[in-house]
Order: structure tokens, then C-alpha cells, then sequence
């Protein structure tokens, strides 16, 4: 190991050997540590990765004005017997910070620069923090001192004030989620009314009020298709007077409305807001792991994904909106918290609002808050206390409840595909329900491994280019095609609805002629194989996108056809065998019982979800009955689909994204050593805790480009001192350049055992580094370390031996372990060639698209 020191006094770099003693009396030195292979840079991940690689991070955070603050601590050298009778050096002058906020001067870039009392933290021992940077992870460990701090300020207030801020305190949470589920219900409302009416635009209008769409214009009719004359097709309003002009200019009208409603709303994404793009879930969940993804829950995201999503759903791209309402509610559950501090500046609470959020919008999805709840906790959210659970509950209560007075439908459903069943299923029917979960786990892993092909050829081929121009070709090529097959003409909302249903009460697409029965089961079979590879073309195009309803509409197609089919069985040999439990009288077979099991055997083989899947179905139905077909369906889907691959859509696309995200769920096992993963000292830069001065520091950050910097006490025993991150060094750098009385030369700290020098000042950057880092030893165990960074969030630890620092592990080397561990084309002699390799070619092996943090 070479050790590289440079002299601020001599302007130069010398190179020792590591035997060759090292000048410890220098006050300018700065010892770093690194292995001969350090020409090529290093791509970190955490607190060492390369900031150019963040293409779209945000501005400098550290560029904001700061005035009358004293985040960090000014001494003067006191003589020797001062320093012999004093009991600690502990400083006299510490910040001014009152509430634990900064003022709003000091928020210029990013809501907040500083996160309160550096004595706060300086308790705590996680030291103070800037505002965290787009595309880095958030400290969860310091974000839960900060919030102990502020609760401990908050109880320390005494009289009548200090209670009623208490209250007012226990309160916020429940006022936040409140205002969250009544937006959340609204918007929805909101939404379906709209796309409704744009969905129904493609074949008419309303004569008597063109805002109303079909099925509020013909309120009243007992048959809207035969008896509604306010509704004015397109073929009536031209005067089209033959057959053949009636279906083409129905057909015209059907393609251009369809191109132009997808079409608009790619060009909005595009122009407007790129986040609005895909269903948001596998960026929810990166995020409620800890990752930021500033504006991914902004104004903007939420105006344009608003008005995309009606787009969109009214189209005739195969693509749902319940996806995206998940993100919806998410924006509000970011923008709404902004009113209180309390959340507006920890990020770790803020998170919890938006797991709320996530279960409201679920809630309005599919009409099921329970099944929100759950699927809260079982899918997206990493860190789901008690209290988060309450809170989850009451904002997906509110959310529907607000969606039940809104009234979309004017049915008093909360969605449009709700059905109740007066029927009950008979035994010898689960062979056919298991059927089904086949059917969907294996429509699951396909669909999964096709769309992300698909999605992956796409990011890297010209396609990426022409994203509108895409998107309007496959609007085009939907719209002709599925204008030929009723089953496909329909938006899923109803189409679901309609396979859902009993034949009670009227015929639905012929769906109920028991005499020409194939010809309906024909159809619904041509429409679920092309539904299925429409969806897995279209997933993945620039516009805001759901998947879970249009592959429970391709489930529900299959499902009515194997109804239909044994129902038809049974009509034409109702004494065989297999029926004799059926009653001699009345319908035996339910074929819309069918349609609701098949769109929960795909739904479930494409989500990999389980409790929550089958309380959401639960929820739609209303019937307890059907809880048992249904649980042993999704049970048969997930264990057909992980016999393929154990990953849903959505986490495939965060692996395929390459998001920092560590599923909590997954239990890993394997002889693994955290001295064989970690970043070893060689290939670090570790600086000392004393001989700095602010030009030696501000140098060392221009001249890398790391993220962060393990402190030791110095460079002979290595003895671990702390860890400062560059935003945070960065961060009091420049502000104590600023202070009257500081020069470039002044000696600079990060230890409180500071040597005897001049009567001088100095500046203390203790109170900025992380002093209690987590650190492991040398032989622990990986798999207990990836517990570690599940259970505790933890961005990075430190390995060390008695004391003496040995190397690091970030969140990106266990991602990138794991990547290669669990790679099923790894071979034994690839993982000890890979633990071998050295760090810098490991590291660069696994880098995402935003130079992950």
C-alpha cells in the first residue's frame, strides 16, 4: 500500500512507502489512504459514488445564503493551564437555532439546508445534515434522532402553550392523512367522471348536454343501447344511411378520438413532466425505501398524471388507471404534509404519510380500503410502524368514503366493476378455479419477462427517441384492431363489469345467448390472447400507465370463457357425474364467478401480492363465500409464477431501473464474510481527525469526487473516529469561508482532542460527522449485515477490527452481491472470482441509471 500525503506548506504530493513513519506534527496534513489500482475512479455507491453520473440531480444545495448562523463552532486556543483546569472542551458558543428549523432565508434550494440544534445531534452522536440531494438515500437513523430531539423540545415547554402545542402535535398526523383520503377520494371521483365521458366521446355525444356522458345522459332508460335518444352516435350525427357507412364512420371516429387522446397526453409527459410515465409503483416503493426522487411527487406530477391518466384510460391503448392513482394519492400525501413542519423536514416521517397515501389509493382504485391497507403493508411500504398502520386505515376510510359521496357512477359503487353474487360454488368447481390459477401464474411470469424485454430494447434503441411517435402508433394499431372485437372495443372499467355480472337483468355482449354460446367464448378468448400482447407492448410507453386492471380484464376474458364452456357442459349433460350437486332446477354454474376468480389468478401472477389480492377481491364482491376459490386460485397463480421467477412487475422494474432498493421480504442465506464484500482502506480516501486546514479540505473535495469520508483518529493506528459526507463538509466549508476572521489557512478539526498549538482560531466540524457510525466487525456475516441495512435503513457501515478501520459496505455493494449471488447463470467459480475482483471493477459493474446513491 502506498500512502500519499500532501503538504499544504511545501504545495506538493510526495509518495512514501506504507513502512515509512508518517510526519503527524504537520498541521496541514491530510492522510489518504489508497491501493495502486486508484487510476481508475471509483463508482461508489452511497457516500462514494460519482456525482457526475447523477445526469438529472438537482442544484447545488449548498449555494444558498446563510446568515446569522452558527452551524459550526468557532474556538480560540486557550493556554496550557487553561486547558489543565477545564473539564471539558465542550464550546462555549453554539448554534442560535430556536425550534429546531432554520428561518426561511436559509431554504433557498431545497425546503431546508440545515436540520435544527447542532447540540441536538452532537447528543444524538449522527451529527447535523444539509438537505438530502436528488437521487441519494435518506439517513433513517438520523432522521429518527432528529424527530426524538424535536419531541423532547416539544415536551420540555411548560403552562397551557406547551400543552396545547403538544395536542396540537399529537394531532398534525391525523389532520395530514384526514386531508389526504378526502383529495385522494376526489381526485378519483374526478377522474372517472372524466374518463368516462372521454371513453364515451369515441362513439357519440349527448344532444342535450355534451358534458354527460353515456351513462349520465341516458339516466332513466331501462335499455340505454335501444331507448337512450339523447345519445347521438357519430353515424346518426354525419346522416350516414347504409349499413357499410354506419360501421366506417363509427370506426373513423373510434381511431382518430383514440390517437388523439394518447397521443396528447405523451405529449404532455413529454413535454411537461417525465415522471408522470408508467404507473409510478416500483418508483413509490424505491422511494418509501429510503431513495429520493425529487418532483416525482410534485405539482407538476400530479397536474399532468391528473390529466394523462383520462387520457389515457379513455383511450384504446390497453393500459389501466389504477396504477397511477397510487401515485396520485402519493403526490398529495407529499404535497399536503408541506404545511407542517413536523413532516416538511424529516423525511423519514414524511414517509409514513405517504404509505397512508398509498392505501388511499387503493382504496379508490378498487373500492377496498381493508385490502389498501394491506396492500400498503405487504407490497410498498419499508417501514410501517403501529401507528402508521391507524393512520393507513383512517386515510383509506376517508378516501372512500369521499369517493362514495362524489357518486362517479351514480350507482353507489365506488367502482364500476363492483358485483354481488346470490349463488354459492360447488366442490367439484375448485378444479376448474385451480385451472385458472395456473392459467394466470404462467400468464404472469410470460407477461414479466416479455414487457421487460420489450421495455429493456426500448431504453436501448432508437426507440427511446420518438417516444410520441410511438406511442401513436400503437394507439393506431390498437384502435383498428379492437374496434373489430366488442370484448376489446370497451375500456376495462366496463368490460369487468360487465364479465363480472350475473345474466340478470338484460344481455351484455351477448354474453348471455345460451343457444350460440362459442361465438361469445370464441371472441373472449381472441380478446385475451391479444389483450395479452397489446399490454406488453404498451406498458412501458411514455404516458401515465396502469397494468393491474387490464390484466385482471384479460383474466376475467379467460375466466367467462371457461365459465361459458362449463356452463355449456353442463346444459347439454346436466346428469354426469361430475354435476350431481347441482340442483335439478335453476343455473348450477355462475359463469361470472369464473371471470371474477380468472382476474384474480392474473392479477395475483403479475403483482406476486397475496392477502391484500384477496381482500381487495373480497371487497369487490362483498360475499364471504367466495373468499375460499378465491385464496386457493392466488395461491396456485404465486407458486405457478415463482417457479419461473419470484419477482412481480413492479419489482422487475426496479431491478431493471437498477433503483437502491433492498426488499425487505427476501431472506438471503449464503457463507458470506463482510470482509469479502466490503470496499477495503486501500481503495478508500480516509482523512484524519486533526491536521486540516480549509484549503486542504476544500481541495481534497475538488480534487475527488466522492461522496463521503471515513475519519480516523490518525494514519498510524487507524482507530475509527466518525464519518462526514461530502454534502455535509461541503456545506460548512463554505460557510465558514463566509465568517469574518476566517482564512484559507485556518486549522480545521474533527475530533475534540485537539493539540496544543497557537492562540489561534479554529473551526470544529465535529458537530457535522456522523461520530456513532454503525460499524461491523471484520467477520460478520453478510447476511446478517443485509439484516442490518433492511431492518435499520442503513445507507452504509464501516468494517472495522478492534477498533481500527478495515473498509466500508454502501447499499450498492450488497445490491450488487446479492445481483451476482442470486444470478442463476453464476457459477460457483464467478462468485469467488467476483469476491476477488478488485473494487473498482466490482463496483462498476453495477451502476444505475442515475449514478445510484
Amino acid at each position: 500500500m502506498d500512502d500519499i500525503i500532501f503538504d499544504d506548506s511545501q504545495q506538493s504530493t510526495s509518495t512514501t512507502s506504507s513502512s515509512t513513519p508518517l510526519n503527524q506534527t504537520n498541521a496541514s496534513e491530510i492522510f489518504i489512504s489508497q491501493g495502486e489500482s486508484r487510476r481508475n475512479s471509483l463508482a461508489l455507491e452511497d457516500d462514494l459514488s460519482n456525482f457526475d453520473q447523477l445526469t438529472l440531480s438537482a442544484a447545488d444545495a449548498l449555494k444558498s445564503k446563510l446568515t446569522d448562523m452558527d452551524d459550526f463552532t468557532f474556538k480560540r486556543k486557550r493556554s496550557v493551564g487553561n486547558r489543565l483546569f477545564s473539564r471539558t472542551d465542550t464550546p462555549k458558543k453554539r448554534s442560535n437555532l430556536e425550534g429546531g428549523y432554520v428561518s426561511t432565508s436559509l431554504r433557498k434550494h431545497n425546503d431546508e439546508e440545515f436540520d435544527g440544534d447542532v447540540t441536538e445531534w452532537t447528543m444524538e452522536g449522527t451529527g447535523s445534515r444539509v438537505a438530502y440531494d436528488d437521487f441519494t438515500t435518506i439517513d433513517w437513523i438520523h432522521d429518527f434522532a432528529k424527530e426524538r430531539a424535536r419531541q423532547k423540545r416539544l415536551h420540555q415547554q411548560k403552562g397551557i402553550r406547551g400543552r396545547l402545542n403538544i395536542l396540537f402535535d399529537a394531532m398534525e398526523g391525523w389532520i395530514v392523512v384526514l386531508v389526504v383520503g378526502i383529495a385522494s377520494g376526489i381526485l378519483a371521483g374526478i377522474i372517472d367522471i372524466t374518463s368516462d365521458w372521454l371513453s364515451d366521446l369515441k362513439e357519440g355525444y349527448c344532444e342535450t348536454a355534451f358534458y354527460l356522458n353515456r351513462r349520465f345522459c341516458c339516466l332513466g332508460y331501462d335499455d340505454e343501447q335501444d331507448e337512450c335518444r339523447e345519445w347521438i352516435t357519430w353515424n346518426s350525427a354525419l346522416q350516414a344511411r347504409s349499413v357499410a357507412a354506419e360501421f366506417w364512420t363509427n370506426y373513423l371516429f373510434y381511431i382518430i378520438f383514440s390517437t388523439l387522446f394518447a397521443t396528447t397526453a405523451a405529449y404532455l409527459v413529454k413535454t411537461y413532466s417525465p415522471y408522470s410515465a408508467g404507473s409510478g409503483i416500483p418508483e413509490i416503493k424505491t422511494i418509501l425505501g429510503g431513495f429520493v426522487i425529487r418532483k416525482f411527487l410534485g405539482w407538476w406530477t400530479l397536474v399532468i398524471k391528473g390529466i394523462g391518466v383520462c387520457l389515457v384510460a379513455a383511450s384504446s391503448l390497453c393500459l389501466g388507471k389504477e396504477g397511477p392513482l397510487v401515485h396520485l394519492a402519493c403526490c398529495c400525501g407529499n404535497i399536503i404534509p408541506r404545511i407542517f413542519p413536523k413532516f416538511r423536514y424529516n423525511e423519514a416521517k414524511k414517509r409514513e404519510v405517504l404509505s397512508a397515501a398509498a392505501a388511499a389509493g387503493i382504496s379508490v382504485a378498487f373500492g377496498a380500503p381493508i385490502g389498501g391497507v394491506l396492500f400498503s403493508l405487504e407490497e410498498v411500504s419499508y417501514y410501517f410502524p403501529f401507528r402508521t398502520m391507524w393512520r393507513s386505515f383512517f386515510c383509506a376510510m376517508v378516501a372512500a368514503v369521499s369517493l362514495a359521496f362524489m357518486n362517479p357512477f351514480r350507482t353507489g359503487k365506488l367502482v364500476l366493476f363492483q358485483v354481488v353474487y346470490d349463488r354459492d360454488w360447488h366442490a367439484f368447481e375448485l378444479f376448474f378455479f385451480a385451472l385458472l390459477g395456473v392459467m394466470g401464474g404462467l400468464y404472469g411470469a410470460l407477461f414479466i419477462r416479455m414487457n421487460l424485454k420489450i421495455a429493456a430494447f426500448r431504453q436501448d434503441s432508437w426507440l427511446r427517441f420518438f417516444s410520441v411517435h410511438e406511442v401513436v402508433f400503437m394507439s393506431v394499431l390498437t384502435s383498428i384492431v379492437s374496434y373489430l372485437n366488442i370484448f376489446m372495443r370497451v375500456n376495462p372499467s366496463e368490460l369487468v363489469a360487465n364479465l363480472f355480472r350475473e345474466c340478470v337483468g338484460g344481455d351484455y355482449h351477448n354474453l348471455c345467448n345460451h343457444v350460440n354460446h362459442w361465438k361469445p367464448t370464441l371472441l373472449l378468448l381472441i380478446a385475451s390472447i391479444l389483450k395479452f400482447f397489446f399490454t406488453a407492448f404498451t406498458f412501458g410507453l411514455k404516458v401515465p400507465a396502469g397494468v393491474w386492471l387490464p390484466s385482471m380484464a384479460i383474466g376475467a376474458c379467460f375466466g367467462r370463457a371457461v365459465g361459458l364452456t362449463v356452463h355449456a357442459w353442463h346444459m347439454y349433460n346436466p346428469n354426469f357425474w361430475l354435476f350431481a350437486s347441482c340442483a335439478p332446477e335453476g343455473r348450477c354454474i355462475t359463469p361470472g364467478m369464473y371471470a371474477m376468480v380468472g382476474a384474480a389468478a392474473t392479477f395475483g401472477g403479475i403483482s406476486r401480492m397475496t392477502v391484500s389480492l384477496v381482500v381487495i377481491m373480497f371487497e369487490l364482491t362483498g360475499a364471504l363465500t367466495y373468499v375460499l376459490p378465491i385464496m386457493i386460485t392466488v395461491m396456485i397463480s404465486k407458486w405457478v409464477g415463482d417457479a419461473f421467477d419470484k419477482e412481480g412487475i413492479s419489482d422487475g422494474w426496479i431491478r431493471m431501473s437498477e433503483y437502491p432498493f433492498l426488499d425487505t421480504k427476501e431472506e438471503y442465506v449464503y457463507n458470506t464474510l463482510a470482509s469479502q464484500v466490503m470496499t477495503r482502506v486501500d481503495d478508500l480516501i480516509v482523512i484524519t481527525a486533526t491536521g486540516h486546514t480549509l484549503d486542504s479540505l476544500e481541495k481534497l473535495l475538488n480534487s475527488v469526487d466522492y461522496k463521503g469520508f471515513p475519519v480516523v483518529h490518525n494514519a498510524k493506528d487507524m482507530l475509527l473516529t466518525g464519518y462526514i459526507s461530502r454534502s455535509e463538509l461541503r456545506y460548512a466549508i463554505d460557510k465558514a469561508k463566509k465568517k469574518p476572521g476566517i482564512l484559507l489557512s485556518s486549522p480545521c478539526y474533527f475530533s475534540g482532542n485537539l493539540p496544543i498549538l497557537d492562540d489561534s482560531i479554529f473551526i470544529d466540524f465535529k458537530p457535522w460527522m456522523d461520530q456513532t457510525p454503525i460499524t461491523v466487525s471484520h467477520k460478520f456475516p453478510m447476511e446478517m449485515v443485509i439484516e442490518l441495512f433492511k431492518k435499520m435503513g442503513l445507507r452504509y457501515t464501516l468494517v472495522t477490527k478492534k477498533g481500527q478501520l478495515l473498509g466500508l459496505i454502501t447499499k450498492k455493494d450488497v445490491l450488487r452481491h446479492l445481483s451476482i449471488m442470486y444470478d442463476p447463470n453464476s457459477s460457483e467459480d464467478d462468485l469467488q472470482e467476483n469476491l476477488m475482483m478488485l473494487p473498482e471493477r466490482r463496483m462498476s459493474s453495477f451502476v444505475g441509471d442515475f449514478g445510484i446513491d
